[in-house]
């Protein structure tokens, strides 16, 4: 019998282009997943506590909205990224360079949710926070010491922060969507505490000028804080630590109010990401 000979170096060659074809089908596989993710649009979420508390992982039982968004949207098609951080105004968040860290990561196509005023409202150069805007949406500016990072700064009214955000968004294809604070737990005559007169308006505000989309959270979670009461609210969606964190509940609720916001502003092209069992 005849048998054959085994040639060693044509084996060994036939394995390494097997090995190479599986390679590449490795590094093509990975290549257009790495495509795909980062071609979906990002909803990049800014603001203050009441959008993330802490860590963002219910310390101390206090949560915050932007927490809960992404179980309202198909995460297949859209990616959300939650940016805010407790203790920042319009205009810390800014100073401290957390925009610019999220402005260089907007890309086309993405979208901007902006949510502060909590925070605004503090004096403009005290030794604690020194984080507050001058009120209104005008021009008006006034140089300070800032004792915290210990320099001369120039500090803006509140609308001044919020058109900085609204049209550098702009400016790389974003769409940015303004929404209103959201109600602190301050009851009287049996309703919530509506803001009517200053950070809801001069958000909406600056939102119609700078033909922006704006949802008026504040009156739409208002309304469901009516509905169940001042008693289930005070015990369920707010902590017993001050009147303007949420609980686990109330930030919950607070999601499903910004998705309500999204779905009643049908030119919104957010809509198309909600779940429909949402």
């Amino acid at each position: 019998m005849k048998t054959r000979s085994k040639n060693p170096q044509s084996f060994i060659q036939k394995a390494g282009l097997r090995y190479s074809f599986f390679i590449l089908a490795i590094l093509f596989i990975t290549s257009a997943w790495t495509l795909f993710e980062t071609t979906k649009p990002v909803i990049y979420i800014i603001g203050d506590s009441t959008v993330k508390n802490g860590r963002g992982n219910g310390d101390g039982g206090l949560w915050g909205w932007g927490n809960f968004i992404p179980q309202f949207f198909d995460t297949t098609k859209i990616t959300i990224e939650n940016d805010a951080i407790g203790g920042r105004s319009s205009r810390t968040f800014i100073t401290e360079g957390r925009w610019d860290a999220v402005l260089a990561k907007l890309k086309p196509g993405d979208f901007l949710l902006i949510q502060f005023g909590h925070n605004d409202g503090g004096p403009l150069a005290d030794t604690s926070r020194a984080r507050g805007t001058i009120r209104g949406i005008g021009d008006e500016s006034k140089e300070i010491y800032n004792p915290i990072r210990k320099k001369q700064e120039v500090v803006y009214t509140y609308g001044y922060y919020m058109r900085k955000y609204i049209t550098d968004a702009k400016s790389k294809g974003v769409t940015p969507i303004v929404c209103s604070p959201i109600p602190r737990n301050i009851w009287k005559d049996g309703k919530i505490a509506r803001d009517s007169a200053s950070y809801t308006t001069w958000s909406s505000q600056v939102a119609e000028k700078g033909k922006c989309l704006f949802i008026n959270l504040n009156e739409i979670i208002c309304n469901q804080y009516d509905k169940l009461g001042e008693e289930k609210v005070k015990t369920t969606m707010f902590t017993t630590k001050d009147h303007t964190h949420t609980t686990r509940e109330g930030a919950i609720l607070n999601a499903a109010s910004v998705v309500e916001g999204v779905k009643n502003i049908k030119e919104c092209p957010l809509n198309k990401y909600l779940l429909t069992s949402k």
